[in-house]
């Protein structure tokens, strides 16, 4: 195996274990009460922050421009991700029948839907830049036993 099938392969199991975090989280919140619902959302939170640190220190503190440009730009996706769901995506579901309350449960709902869609993207844009990755390795290789 080579090297960068070797990364690839610890980070597609590194996925794997994070949706399977969520998947059960998930299930098992959906038979809990408000109390542990509320319990969970502060754990996710924490766990989100300290994610979100890491990537910080990663974008300030990391000698590859590309790989500061990049953590840069997770950043900076993320903070516009929370400015929505804070406030601003609930302004365009109002109606005279709603009511605040409701218009933030559906915000928030629909910032859900969107976050897991963006999260199917992703893993389909981490394929296109895992193939063109060992397509650029493959190319080299082959150069490399011509000349």
């Amino acid at each position: 195996m080579k090297l960068s099938q070797e990364i690839f392969a610890i980070k597609l199991y590194e996925m794997e274990q994070e949706y399977g975090r969520l998947q059960s989280r998930l299930r098992i919140c959906e038979q809990e009460d408000h109390k542990k619902i509320r319990e969970e959302l502060e754990k996710a939170k924490d766990d989100y922050k300290e994610h979100a640190l890491a990537l910080q220190r990663s974008a300030e503190g990391s000698r590859s421009l590309a790989v500061a440009e990049l953590a840069q730009a997770q950043l900076e996706f993320s903070r516009k991700m929370q400015n929505l769901l804070k406030g601003r995506l609930e302004k365009h579901f109002r109606s005279e029948e709603s009511n605040t309350a409701e218009d933030r449960a559906e915000a928030a709902t629909l910032y859900a839907e969107y976050a897991i869609d963006l999260a199917a993207q992703t893993m389909r844009y981490a394929l296109v830049a895992s193939l063109a990755a060992i397509d650029l390795q493959m190319n080299f290789e082959e150069e490399k036993g011509e000349a």
